[in-house]
């Protein structure tokens, strides 16, 4: 008799884990179900805000694989079947039909749990009303296109993360007038607040009211329930809808119920195959993988919780190729992500000044103005890196870059290099490609590395 692979979730994560799962062992050795409690697979939540601008044409081109090519393929894809509890006693998922209500049990002898991220709502009244949306989900991208009209002025995003922003773009190039409410000091609380700062100042250029150190009270409606403003506790402002963008958290309400192992994130803890794993026999044969797990950080030798697609489609092909029975690992990340609000570019990798804080480095900093191509070449524009060095060792720590043309791709070099433990003098001595068109003689990268040695000597 055939195993049965279960796996939890047919986003990103889960559905790599059971392709490569499938792959590898024919369905006479392993059949593969594949809940899901939505309508779709393998889909692209980070390219919702691009549809929703009017970027993208349509959600046909965010979906990767649908559920039918997954089912060509030889998965057994349940759409609208959410889990409801794992026995890990009996080896069984407790199921419930979302449209009927219908419940059932699955065994299994192998489970991949890849349940993703829960979207945050601020708890304060009224954030339920008519008009507030979130955008984790294609029909949650649907229902915001849906709500769009020509007679709708105002906007209003709360949260100024990654989310926040691109939605700030989005609802600016369907021609809303929009305001960001963040509770931070800076919009972009991955960034330092010198460089959000930079952020805060060409979004305001660019149109956009942003109002830091916002204590979001309530949403209020009006006569007729739907939203109508969003008051601080400054100031009410005018709404015709309210989007937010106020971040994630793991889902692991299954994992936790069933005493699986959790971190000081609040992630799923797996070893570096994806074996979730605490100590009890009964977690053989359990896998976690995506936006649900926390993930070891190479720089500070921490675990964190990075909800990212990059991540989750790594994991769960990790998780999948060792189901099917070979060998391989997910190390860990050093906490790369790009962005962009409109033709701002923004980057980070690495640590943050309150990150080496906490895990007890003692570090210079530097920050540089640069140019994405040589000065003297047309199309020239400014950028500013930002980078954190150990001071005794000279180990690279963390870079920053907020700039235009091109500019947040320059954080792979120092992904790269932060991987690779570089000190920023073996930074400073990359050959790194350099023609007027491209770069600078001096590529930015470089200048803020060589800015960094000087600040170390002078240490």
């Amino acid at each position: 008799m055939a195993e049965r692979l279960v796996v939890i979730g047919g986003d990103a994560a889960g559905a790599s884990a059971a392709s490569q799962a499938r792959q590898r062992r024919g369905p006479d050795d392993l059949e593969v179900v594949v809940l899901e409690r939505g309508r779709h697979t393998s889909y692209s939540a980070c390219g919702v805000p691009y549809w929703v601008g009017g970027l993208i044409d349509g959600a046909d081109a965010l979906v990767a694989r649908t559920p039918e090519v997954h089912r060509e393929r030889g998965l057994d894809v349940r759409l609208g079947t959410e889990a409801e509890g794992i026995d890990l006693d009996r080896r069984e998922v407790a199921v419930r039909d979302v449209h009927t209500g219908a419940t059932d049990r699955i065994g299994f002898d192998q489970l991949v749990i890849a349940t993703g991220a829960t979207p945050v709502r601020p708890p304060v009244p009224g954030i339920d009303a008519p008009g507030v949306y979130g955008v984790q989900t294609l029909d949650d991208g649907q229902a915001l296109i849906d709500a769009l009209d020509p007679a709708l002025t105002h906007a209003v995003v709360i949260g100024g993360g990654y989310i926040g922003i691109e939605m700030a773009e989005a609802m600016k190039l369907r021609g809303l007038d929009v305001t960001v409410l963040d509770r931070g000091a800076q919009p972009m609380s991955t960034l330092d607040p010198d460089m959000g700062v930079l952020v805060h100042r060409q979004m305001e250029e660019m149109g956009i009211n942003v109002v830091t150190r916002a204590d979001v009270q309530a949403v209020e409606a009006g006569p007729d329930g739907r939203v109508r403003a969003v008051a601080t506790a400054d100031r009410s402002y005018p709404a015709d809808l309210v989007v937010l963008g106020t971040g994630v958290r793991p889902a692991t309400a299954l994992a936790r119920d069933a005493g699986l192992p959790l971190g000081d994130s609040g992630g799923i803890r797996t070893d570096l195959r994806m074996r979730v794993w605490g100590g009890d026999p009964r977690h053989a044969g359990i896998w976690a993988a995506g936006d649900c797990v926390e993930v070891l950080d190479l720089v500070s030798g921490r675990f964190r919780h990075i909800p990212l697609g990059t991540h989750a489609n790594k994991q769960g092909r990790v998780a999948g190729m060792n189901i099917g029975g070979e060998y391989a690992t997910f190390p860990g990340v050093v906490g790369t992500a790009v962005s962009k609000v409109c033709e701002l570019e923004i980057a980070r990798t690495g640590l943050r000044e309150h990150d080496a804080d906490a895990a007890g480095f003692s570090y210079v900093t530097a920050v540089i103005e640069s140019t994405g191509r040589a000065g003297y070449y047309p199309g020239a524009q400014r950028m500013t890196v930002k980078m954190i060095a150990e001071r005794v060792s000279g180990r690279l720590l963390g870079v920053q870059i907020v700039g235009r043309d091109g500019a947040a791709k320059r954080i792979d070099v120092a992904a790269v290099a932060l991987t690779a433990r570089m000190t920023v003098e073996d930074v400073t001595a990359l050959d790194l490609g350099y023609a007027p068109p491209f770069s600078p003689v001096w590529d930015p990268i470089l200048v803020a590395a060589r800015k960094a040695g000087q600040r170390l000597a002078g240490a």
